[in-house]
């Protein structure tokens, strides 16, 4: 379920929530947090209005609040609010929109 989050994004950037890391590998190991991969996978929480283009309109963006997307490994910003891991990327470091058919 999304939570509603206090921050507001400025042009084309967007707030994540990292998917969690893989805890076991496909043989059942269990992994050590420093073994564990960096999610690439995370739902989107807020977006900003867009990039404001030499016409002074705005772009609007390709993702919506509520969209699973697929972004670049070391891609945009960690942050953490309320002892929760978020990632703040530009539009361009996502790399795809997972669609369900």
């Amino acid at each position: 379920m999304a939570k509603k989050l206090k921050i507001r994004t400025l042009d084309d950037r967007v707030v994540v929530q990292p998917l969690d890391a893989e805890q076991t590998t496909a043989g059942g190991i269990v992994l050590p947090d420093s073994a564990q991969e960096k999610p690439q996978r995370g739902t989107i929480l807020a977006v900003g209005p867009g990039r404001l283009l030499d016409s002074g309109k705005r772009a609007e963006l390709s993702v919506s609040i509520g969209d699973e997307v697929i972004y670049g490994k070391y891609g945009g910003s960690d942050i953490e609010i309320d002892d929760e891991q978020y990632k703040i990327l530009r539009e361009s470091d996502i790399l795809a929109k997972i669609v369900n058919d």
